[in-house]
């Protein structure tokens, strides 16, 4: 019996929105609308004159029914792009260097997770796809079926942290030259006959479907490029908040926030795309985790932090 999907919720949603620093009629960038929790709530509280520019890369959110209620909205739009064209597309705007507040909602949503179709979950027999954006790129069957063993035992253990990475790797290729691993329960299957000596709090093809994940859709490339262009579209004193949902993407945003206060140090290797700089960004506050109440709540919310810094 196939379970009921998850009510989409939006994590740390007020506190995202305390952290965005809004005084009214603002320029604002959501990063990723995902179901639109946090754009709605950010319209709910601008001004007439402000403006709301989200995108996502995933064709299935731009064309939700949460995304069509928002459209009405004169001050809403949203664009089917990622967020590393932010810069490109406020140049387009005339927003560069004007925006307000950019918020980043990393990870994956709850309609992507409990759909089958789109092979993110491996407690759902379904197509093994995990794309992000299902109108591009090799699916992550189609992946498995061309990426060299030393290869994919490298992905499993830098992106995954997964200690039977080579054992994994070993096995999928050997199965793959019988078989295609089409589905996501043939690659759940092949994981659970590698790993032994299981955590109990985690099912063994956990850290195998993050990290696959992960290369498939260049999220951590992805999320530093990102990360640049919010920082160059805001004013100063415009914020950047980002909510991470793994330690690999957190501790890529940390080390950003932290490189972009302190700026570059004559001696260090030169910054991403050559910028040299002084101190960019103030860091607000500490990383902030969900509440116990919105854990009992939201399980997936668990694993959240988010950090918010504001560009001097």
């Amino acid at each position: 019996m196939t379970a009921a999907p998850s009510p989409h919720r939006s994590v740390l949603l007020e506190e995202a929105l305390e952290g965005l620093g809004l005084k009214g009629n603002d320029r604002v960038i959501d990063a990723t609308f995902g179901r639109g929790g946090h754009s709605r709530e950010i319209l709910r509280r601008m001004g007439s004159d402000g403006a709301l520019l989200a995108l996502d890369k995933d064709p299935e959110a731009i064309a939700s029914p949460e995304a069509d209620s928002l459209r009405e909205d004169k001050r809403f739009e949203l664009r089917h792009l990622s967020f590393t064209g932010i810069e490109a597309l406020a140049e387009a705007k005339g927003w560069a260097g004007r925006v307000d507040a950019v918020l980043m909602d990393l990870g994956v949503s709850s309609p992507q997770l409990d759909q089958a179709e789109r092979g993110f979950s491996f407690m759902r027999e379904g197509p093994l796809d995990m794309r992000m954006n299902t109108m591009e790129g090799p699916t992550a069957a189609e992946w498995l079926m061309t990426v060299s063993q030393q290869e994919l035992a490298e992905v499993l253990w830098t992106y995954g942290e997964e200690r039977f990475s080579r054992r994994i790797a070993e096995a999928i290729v050997s199965e793959r030259n019988k078989a295609p691993i089409a589905t996501t329960k043939d690659l759940v299957r092949l994981i659970e006959g590698v790993v032994k000596g299981r955590d109990p709090h985690k099912h063994p093809a956990t850290r195998t479907f993050q990290a696959i994940r992960i290369a498939l859709n260049e999220e951590l490339s992805g999320l530093e490029r990102g990360l640049c262009s919010a920082l160059e579209v805001l004013r100063p004193g415009g914020r950047l908040v980002v909510i991470a949902f793994h330690s690999l993407e957190d501790r890529m945003v940390k080390r950003f926030f932290r490189d972009q206060e302190r700026g570059w140090r004559a001696g260090e290797p030169i910054p991403l795309l050559g910028r040299i700089h002084q101190g960019r960004l103030h860091r607000i506050g500490k990383a902030i985790k969900p509440s116990f109440e919105e854990v009992r709540a939201n399980v997936r919310s668990r694993s959240a932090v988010m950090r918010i810094a504001e560009k001097i």
